[in-house]
């Protein structure tokens, strides 16, 4: 496993990371995702992701039981706040109020006393930015978090939070959590340049595009048992079929060609697409197997070359198809 720094920190985060979505959904059977997180934990993994949104707390309060057996040193543990936890008009956003009483519960579900990276989950039309910025820097200060991020945010919106941080004199935004992958490549134009320069790190989800880009869907053909197109916890996110198009599946099965021709699995060439690029800090994947975290986490050491990169640039730019994004612009 390699290495890398989270943004412009000092913080040195695996190039892979681990998700709680898909693996930490039940908290009444231990087994599988304990596997998964020691698995990744042998794997050299260090960095897993969270959130307090996820499966109504479950996944901080199974990746904490797990994690809290091993030092706490050995581990980096990001999680969120912003989605609704009740019906009560102050049980959501971003508000100050309700992010000092979520990183309260989430402390206590993930069983530590500081949250190594806490992100603003999505944007808040409804709380001024300056609430919400100091609030973070507070926590900060206070020791609570180390680091903060923002996950699906436009480059306006990070922009607009930089020239209130200097404004103000705040503590700064270390990373970004985007959607990237080789069939979702929004945030290229405008939000990496703009994080580079701010050294702000990308923590990229759905490097895979939620499991289109491991070949297993095909055109013309039934979605395989046990997939995230059949199951019920996964089918509600419709940007899975986003993926699932005939000229998607067409696309996929040309770089699939190029993997093969290379001697590599798609997976493995699609993650290590993501980690050619220095900006990017990690790329978060998600296990329901102990064995895919064994699979995904081999791409850290796989560095493509030149020609295969050109050949996937290729096929890229005569693809006209990418997917949609519902993240508010302004």
């Amino acid at each position: 496993m390699q290495y890398r720094n989270l943004g412009g920190s000092g913080l040195k985060v695996s190039e892979i990371s681990l998700g709680s979505w898909i693996s930490c959904h039940d908290s009444n059977n231990m087994d599988i995702p304990r596997q998964i997180i020691e698995k990744a934990l042998s794997c050299g993994i260090n960095f897993f992701d969270t959130s307090n949104a996820y499966h109504k707390g479950n996944a901080e309060e199974i990746l904490g039981t797990v994690l809290s057996e091993h030092p706490r040193d050995s581990y980096v543990i990001a999680t969120k706040v912003y989605f609704p936890q009740g019906e009560a008009p102050n049980l959501r956003g971003l508000s100050r109020k309700h992010i000092f009483a979520e990183v309260e519960k989430s402390l206590k579900r993930l069983r530590t006393d500081h949250i190594d990276l806490y992100y603003c989950h999505w944007y808040d039309n409804e709380t001024p930015i300056e609430e919400t910025l100091r609030a973070m820097d507070d926590l900060v200060k206070k020791g609570v978090v180390l680091y903060y991020g923002v996950s699906n945010w436009t480059a306006a919106q990070i922009a607009y939070g930089l020239r209130v941080i200097d404004r103000y004199g705040l503590y700064k935004i270390t990373a970004n959590q985007p959607s990237y992958n080789m069939l979702d490549r929004y945030i290229e134009n405008e939000s990496i340049p703009l994080c580079v320069r701010e050294g702000i790190g990308q923590v990229v989800y759905s490097p895979l595009a939620q499991g289109a880009l491991t070949g297993k869907y095909r055109r013309s053909a039934a979605y395989p048992e046990g997939s995230r197109a059949v199951n019920p916890l996964y089918t509600a996110e419709v940007t899975i079929f986003d993926y699932l198009t005939d000229e998607m599946l067409e696309t996929i099965e040309n770089l699939n060609k190029i993997a093969v021709s290379a001697g590599l699995a798609l997976a493995d060439m699609a993650i290590a697409w993501t980690l050619r690029l220095p900006a990017v800090s990690s790329a978060l994947i998600g296990a329901s197997k102990p064995e895919q975290v064994v699979q995904n986490a081999n791409a850290s050491d796989i560095k493509l070359s030149r020609d295969i990169l050109d050949e996937i640039d290729k096929v890229l730019s005569e693809s006209r198809h990418s997917v949609k994004h519902n993240i508010i612009s302004w």
